[in-house]
């Protein structure tokens, strides 16, 4: 793996993050979920959920404590096989797929606590991200004539990598330990090693969760224009102020079930969502 400054060219342009959904070929609905079911013994933690994702929104996924938010995020993401119902990506069938063929397809997932590998610089981290790398094949890493073609690939992926950390604005970490970086910091790697996968859809787990207030506007910054350029991202978050105002459709789940669904002003004044939150002021 290149351990040298990773440092490219300079442009008087500002760094930009090549957009690498193709949207024309990409369902208007994404992500679909169909009468959703899971259950762990006599107990139903999804209860015949069923919604749907557009393209190129922020969707936010709100409920109460053991609504089921996190188990319907585990049946989509294939870390749980649903008992019943379908999950739909870009149209196609793949309930129950293991969550690295989901990820290969380009439905990828955060989680609550961010999952570097902390002996790893930030730099180690982004560049294991992408997908059918060359240099994975041994016998292409050390044949002559097939080396030259894994040392194009890792240049690529390299000046990509250095990008998105520009993007992030961790490019003066690349070289530090992950496991040194602030919770802050490791979410906004998490989601820049996300974005090297290549994904269409991404499932956001509390990704504020642990932010200070200074990294998680730029985190929000950073999920409008990604969302701009094509990207679709599913999210669960407990702050109701970061829902309401930075999500453009809102589902509200309880006991299992969808209770409501809609935009924000409409969530916020649903008398139902009002009471399954004990009153609180959503």
């Amino acid at each position: 793996m290149t351990t040298a400054d990773p440092t490219v060219e300079d442009s008087e342009d500002e760094p930009t993050l090549k957009l690498e959904v193709e949207t024309a070929e990409l369902s208007a609905v994404p992500l679909r979920v169909e009468d959703l079911e899971k259950r762990f013994g006599g107990i139903t933690a999804v209860d015949g959920a069923s919604f749907e994702v557009e393209r190129g929104t922020i969707t936010g996924l709100i409920g109460p404590n053991g609504a089921g938010k996190s188990t319907t995020f585990n049946c989509i993401t294939g870390f749980h096989r649903p008992d019943a119902g379908s999950v739909y990506f870009d149209d196609e069938d793949v309930t129950g797929r293991a969550p690295h063929e989901l990820a290969r397809a380009g439905l990828v997932r955060t989680f609550q606590i961010a999952r570097e590998l902390g002996e790893m610089t930030v730099m180690e981290n982004m560049m294991l991200a992408p997908k059918n790398q060359s240099g994975e094949t041994l016998w292409r890493s050390v044949l002559p004539g097939t080396r030259d073609g894994v040392r194009d690939q890792e240049t690529v992926n390299l000046e990509r990598t250095w990008r998105t950390l520009e993007f992030f604005e961790l490019d003066h970490l690349w070289n530090e330990q992950a496991g040194n970086l602030s919770g802050g910091q490791r979410k906004l790697l998490e989601m820049a090693r996300v974005l090297m996968t290549d994904p269409k859809v991404v499932l956001l787990d509390e990704p504020l969760a642990g932010v200070n207030p200074s990294l998680e506007a730029r985190l929000l910054e950073h999920l409008h224009e990604l969302a701009d350029r094509g990207y679709t991202f599913l999210l669960v978050e407990h702050d109701m102020d970061v829902i309401m105002e930075h999500c453009e459709h809102v589902i509200v789940m309880h006991q299992g079930k969808v209770l409501a669904e809609g935009e924000p002003a409409a969530i916020r004044d649903n008398e139902e969502v009002i009471d399954a939150y004990l009153g609180e002021d959503v």
